[in-house]
């Protein structure tokens, strides 16, 4: 793994204050990265001053559950706009998926008669899909991608529904072959990112970097072409997340908040978050990795990602 960003936003060079130091810490995250068999993308900014530091921020990798952000940044605008209306209440279809991993509707076994801000609510908190497909009725795909471009957020593509997520090869495996599916997606890539598995084809799959994901963040958490009841919306949802096992242990704290979205595929572990300190410094920070390692549960990969974003954290907020 190569690859360090040092310095304000966009930089891709140049010095944060440490020199040395810095790049001693960026060499020393990378090794315990591929120690713990991870491939990682991060970027940790400080919003109020826009240093950052970062390895590989601008390499695109399939995004997963993360693109429930920018669905959600879609539904709320339209309904700001006087499109939809969050009271309206639809007839949603079970999802009936019975593999580990997804929750909420995604696992009911009967129709449901929710309201959209309800799915908002199951879709970014509870990372529900089949709730997120329901918005994605109300707002498919390029449109999502059309608003995300008139707020000014670029880089994120948002290709297809989340639905496609559940039929990967984890569902042609019984459960103690799991393993191989993970093997799969480890080996069948290309070095165009292209894949045999097109949920991680970066071609074809909803994608972003590190960077665009830090930006959208940035553009939720500071003036921008969002509007601010939209953002206030967004941070809400973001603050409410319930999947709280991958970076919370080491941002959330009686002296901070942490507001966050996770984003799981096969081999893919990633979140997204902001976190804001009593004392006012805040910082926007993206996780994305891909696994080496042909296991689906991997708690050690989790505390690592958690651990290298916040070497990161702790870095900037000392200069």
């Amino acid at each position: 793994m190569t690859g360090g960003t040092i310095g304000g936003p966009g930089s891709g060079t140049g010095g944060i204050g440490g020199g040395a130091h810095t790049e001693a810490l960026l060499r020393d995250i990378r090794l315990q990265l591929l120690d713990g068999g991870l491939h990682g993308c991060l970027l940790v900014r400080d919003l109020h001053t826009g240093d950052e530091l970062g390895i590989e921020a601008d390499t695109h990798l399939p995004s997963a559950s993360l693109v429930k952000v920018p669905l959600a940044l879609a539904t709320v605008e339209r309904i700001r706009r006087g499109e939809l209306d969050g009271a309206t209440v639809l007839e949603v279809p079970p999802g009936r998926v019975s593999t580990p991993g997804p929750t909420g509707l995604s696992r009911f076994r009967h129709p449901a008669r929710i309201a959209i801000d309800d799915l908002l609510y199951l879709s970014t908190c509870l990372s529900d899909g089949t709730a997120a497909d329901a918005l994605f009725e109300l707002t498919p795909p390029a449109q999502v991608a059309g608003i995300l471009h008139e707020l000014g957020i670029r880089g994120i593509a948002v290709r297809h529904c989340v639905g496609e997520l559940f039929d990967t090869p984890v569902e042609r495996f019984d459960a103690d072959q799991v393993h191989l599916a993970h093997a799969l997606a480890i080996d069948a890539g290309t070095s165009g990112r292209g894949h045999r598995v097109p949920q991680l084809d970066t071609t074809r799959a909803n994608t972003g970097s590190a960077r665009t994901y830090v930006d959208l963040l940035q553009a939720l958490w500071t003036p921008s072409k969002i509007h601010p009841d939209v953002a206030e919306r967004l941070r809400d949802l973001m603050a409410h997340n319930v999947l709280r096992h991958r970076l919370t242990p080491d941002f959330s704290s009686d002296a901070s908040v942490w507001s966050s979205k996770t984003g799981t595929l096969l081999n893919l572990r990633h979140e997204i978050g902001v976190v804001e300190h009593s004392d006012g410094q805040s910082f926007a920070i993206a996780v994305l990795t891909e696994s080496l390692v042909p296991a689906s549960a991997q708690p050690g990969a989790d505390a690592l990602m958690a651990q290298a974003a916040r070497s990161l954290r702790d870095h900037l907020r000392q200069l």
